[in-house]
């Protein structure tokens, strides 16, 4: 048994999951479905009628209108970890799969409606966080040597280039829908701030500025919007996003400003990992989590 294995079952064993709904205007919250396992990261369907989330190294869908869940056909691909994204015509998914070989995340691309895994970066651990809108290449964080940095690569595979090189560590990079910036996260100035840069790299721009560490924006789909998860400053070391802590789901502008709550749970890795906006702008999946007595 590997070392992800392992936690995953301990996991299980320790932790109810709550997959959740917010509306993001009046932080009205709906729960969907209790799961007494893990289950992470879910994404909206474009047409509103799917989310998708892993658990124990497989992907489901969980369907809004009738809570029907099926398991979706990953081929060989069955210990993916909590970072998957869809492109954006929903014909395929893109995975980070934990390979058999050297136990190490690598990304890989499925039809969405199921079939054999397609291999897109040669190398490991690399960590999927964003697809271009037009579908030509995909955003993940990686580590080449001591050092986890954020790469971008062609769907098809082949050279991966490099766009981050600062001490420290740079994570969660994921396109805006207009392909003009991949926002990320950075604890280049000490805290895991909220970053945006353009697709080459250029131009990195720190957009929120919170006395806390902030993980993981998510562009809305208009683009006027960004949800990001964020830890108490003392709860955590800078470059950690651990579950089962105290944590808010935050929500700014586009363009930067004050951010506002959205929500306060316990929850952290696993809640939203990946972009889990509606196709309407209103509305997050997330996941929280509930300790077993």
């Amino acid at each position: 048994m590997d070392i992800h294995e392992l936690r995953r079952l301990i996991a299980q064993r320790d932790t109810y999951s709550i997959l959740e709904t917010v509306d993001v205007e009046t932080g009205d919250r709906t729960v969907l479905q209790e799961f007494d396992y893990v289950i992470e990261a879910p994404n909206w369907t474009r047409d509103g009628r799917l989310l998708v989330y892993n658990s124990r190294g497989r992907l489901y869908t969980y369907e809004l209108t009738t809570g029907a869940i099926q398991e979706l056909n990953t081929g060989f691909a069955i210990d993916c970890n909590n970072d998957h994204v869809l492109s954006a015509d929903n014909t395929q998914i893109a995975v980070s799969h934990f390979t058999y070989e050297d136990a190490t995340s690598r990304i890989y691309i499925i039809p969405f409606t199921g079939g054999s895994p397609r291999l897109v970066t040669a190398d490991g651990p690399s960590y999927l966080h964003g697809w271009s809108p037009d579908g030509r290449r995909l955003a993940y964080c990686a580590a080449r040597g001591d050092q986890y940095d954020i790469y971008t690569i062609a769907a098809e595979g082949g050279p991966e280039t490099q766009l981050t090189d600062l001490p420290g560590l740079d994570d969660g990079p994921e396109y805006s829908p207009d392909g003009r910036h991949i926002w990320f996260n950075s604890t280049r100035t000490g805290l895991m701030q909220i970053w945006r840069m353009e697709p080459d790299g250029a131009n990195p721009t720190q957009m929120v500025q919170e006395d806390a560490n902030c993980w993981f924006p998510h562009v809305s789909p208009d683009g006027r919007q960004v949800v990001y998860i964020a830890y108490g400053k003392d709860d955590v070391a800078p470059g950690d996003h651990p579950a089962n802590k105290h944590v808010e789901i935050r929500l700014v502008s586009s363009g930067g400003g004050k951010s506002k709550l959205v929500a306060k749970l316990f929850g952290g890795q696993g809640t939203i990992n990946v972009n889990s906006w509606s196709p309407d702008n209103r509305t997050i999946a997330f996941v929280s989590y509930r300790l077993k007595a």
